[in-house]
């Protein structure tokens, strides 16, 4: 039988007595209080470094291998996930299955709460079953570390041979619990201005490590070239003016040839810049970047040889 959860006793539940006048100051002392207890998101969030960069080699793992990373939560949290995979494709040109989310109560938990759905161990297992396979990593997102939810889809993830990682922020609940993922991320932001409401700093820090498990893996396979997002899809006009800049400036050449070089490469920027700056084809110039496992870094200035 399950461990009666007690709420009560969360480090998410507890008031924070830097806050307990709220609703008698100002906006002005809302706004500044609001701003420092955020800067205890960010350092929590600085602690946990060591942990959020074995998570990195963790996901940078599985994708070289042909996993996929898989973000799973319930509200706040499960939203973030959301967010956090939807943004891959237009910031990394990353195929949209690569980086999925779960989300306790489904799509349109997005735009509605649905809070009774992060109790559902068992329909956690069934989304895990129909999404997850051996070989990828599952993200759990859970400020309290306890959700029910989030629970049932890291252990039906290791069932199915995923690796998990679990982000919260409750460390004196995880160390009783860290079994439920071999990697935690504990932060420890501290409790709420507003006592309970994790969108707040628990938010605040699980956007930043998710932000970070992101960026760091898709640099580290070399999804990006220096500090440019290479892998950006031109869609809108913001983005093929940012395409045109990318391929000008890291192919060496004139916006007007980087406009036909854009345009030959059927709008893809990695490819672009290749074909610019070596003076490859098309069918060359992919060739070079399939060799290179997609790295623009490997085609451009791959490593020299040991004489």
């Amino acid at each position: 039988m399950a461990r009666r959860i007690r709420h009560a006793r969360l480090a998410t539940e507890r008031a924070n007595p830097a806050s307990r006048a709220l609703d008698r100051l100002s906006p002005l002392a809302i706004a500044a209080l609001m701003n420092r207890e955020d800067r205890r998101a960010v350092a929590a969030v600085g602690r946990a470094r060591r942990a959020i960069a074995a998570a990195v080699e963790l996901i940078v793992a599985s994708l070289r291998r042909g996993g996929r990373l898989v973000f799973v939560g319930a509200g706040t949290s499960g939203r973030l996930g959301v967010l956090e995979a939807a943004e891959c494709p237009p910031t990394f040109g990353t195929p949209p299955r690569l980086v999925q989310a779960i989300l306790a109560g489904g799509r349109g938990a997005v735009f509605r709460a649905r809070e009774g759905a992060e109790d559902d161990a068992r329909a956690a297992a069934r989304a895990v079953r129909g999404r997850v396979r051996a070989g990828d990593v599952v993200v759990g997102v859970s400020a309290s570390g306890v959700t029910p939810f989030v629970r049932g889809a890291l252990a039906e993830a290791r069932r199915r041979g995923a690796r998990t990682v679990l982000v919260a922020c409750n460390p004196a609940a995880l160390r009783a619990r860290a079994r439920r993922a071999p990697l935690v991320i504990a932060l420890a932001p501290g409790p709420e201005v507003l006592a309970g409401s994790t969108r707040l700093k628990a938010g605040t820090a699980t956007k930043l490590v998710l932000n970070t498990l992101t960026t760091a893996s898709m640099a580290r396979l070399g999804r990006v070239f220096g500090n440019r997002m290479v892998g950006v899809e031109p869609r809108s006009a913001k983005l093929r003016a940012r395409a045109l800049g990318l391929v000008a400036k890291l192919g060496g050449v004139s916006r007007a040839r980087a406009r036909r070089a854009l345009a030959a490469s059927g709008g893809r920027v990695r490819l672009a810049i290749v074909m610019a700056r070596t003076g490859l084809g098309r069918p060359a110039a992919v060739r070079a970047l399939a060799r290179a496992g997609g790295s623009l870094r490997a085609v451009l200035a791959p490593p020299r040889r040991a004489r």
